[in-house]
């Protein structure tokens, strides 16, 4: 079977004042129809790198990304992306700030809308479709931002650390949410995540990332139910694979502290 997005041989080598830093060396990941997979890493190994690539924000790389089969390069419409940053536009409500990408796109207003209320019932916004961004909370503003994503029903969904700036139980709960929506859609996702328990709480498959230059160090295959909720977190198997994650990710972890302390100790 074709997977539905296809990551071959990616490698990204970034030109500074130092000299060439090879974030990205040859990652070739193949991702299946509703499959929802995690990468995971230490900071500098080339994970937003990776999701800036496959979203079409960074052209000037090696290897190649299929959608389906068919090579891609650039920002696709059947490619929506999650980011980490407050994206909501403040002058605009709940509704309009889903509905947005709809008007840009020259929907009817009826139409849009009435797509706009279904996505923030989606999402467990229903009855704030008039409030502000102001008026929400964090993790209700970046639920905002994942119906506007999913309005054009991307065939992938990307997200770069959507919930890192939320506190750890806003984080499970958003979590749990976007568990139910993966679930009610069948939505390919490929998150980008620091959070081990956040990966193994959401994801079929967690792919590890060495240190720079990023590279697949191992793929852990999530053998949990479905449906899941964040009350499997509490589960003697689901301790072990955040344990076996963290064991892999320790040494990478390390490496990059250590670059740190080395950079630091020459400036």
């Amino acid at each position: 079977m074709t997977p539905a997005l296809s990551i071959q041989n990616v490698a990204k080598t970034f030109s500074t004042a130092q000299g060439d830093v090879r974030a990205l060396d040859h990652v070739s990941i193949d991702i299946r129809a509703g499959e929802f997979v995690s990468v995971i890493g230490p900071s500098g190994c080339g994970k937003s790198t990776l999701m800036n690539i496959v979203g079409g924000l960074v052209d000037d790389y090696e290897g190649e990304v299929h959608l389906d089969g068919a090579l891609v390069r650039g920002c696709q419409k059947q490619i929506g992306v999650v980011f980490q940053e407050e994206s909501t536009f403040p002058w605009r409500t709940a509704i309009d700030n889903v509905a947005f990408p709809m008007e840009a796109a020259g929907l009817p207003r009826e139409a849009r809308m009435a797509r706009a209320r279904e996505l923030l019932e989606l999402v467990g916004l229903n009855g704030f479709e008039n409030r502000f961004p102001s008026e929400l909370s964090g993790g209700m503003r970046q639920r905002i931002a994942i119906a506007r994503t999913l309005a054009f029903q991307p065939r992938i969904l990307l997200m770069d650390e959507p919930f890192a700036a939320l506190d750890e139980q806003t984080r499970l709960l958003l979590g749990d949410k976007v568990l139910q929506i993966q679930q009610e859609l069948n939505q390919t996702t490929l998150l980008i995540t620091h959070n081990i328990a956040e990966a193994v709480q959401l994801s079929d498959r967690v792919l590890i990332m060495s240190f720079r230059p990023g590279r697949i160090k191992r793929v852990i295959d999530i053998d949990l139910p479905r449906p899941r909720s964040s009350k499997l977190m509490g589960g003697e198997k689901f301790g072990q694979y955040v344990a076996a994650i963290w064991e892999d990710l320790r040494e990478e972890a390390s490496k990059g502290l250590q670059d740190m302390e080395r950079v630091r100790a020459g400036a």
